[in-house]
């Protein structure tokens, strides 16, 4: 993928998530836990588009 499309992609979620938030009306609470799930999606998704993930799978936590 290349670099413009991954800038479109994060600029078109970006005015999505923006819209979401000022035109629908919900709990802080509520729209905190929306962006954070959009955010660490968004996140996820780079670090596969950038092939980063494959570095993720070989961290361990725990026993």
């Amino acid at each position: 993928m290349s670099l413009l499309n991954v800038m479109i992609t994060l600029i078109t979620v970006g005015v999505i998530l923006w819209l979401v938030n000022t035109l629908i009306p919900m709990d802080g609470k509520i729209r905190s836990i929306l962006n954070w799930v959009i955010v660490i999606a968004v996140v996820v998704w780079l670090f596969k588009v950038f092939d980063v993930a494959p570095l993720l799978t070989g961290l361990h936590t725990g026993h």
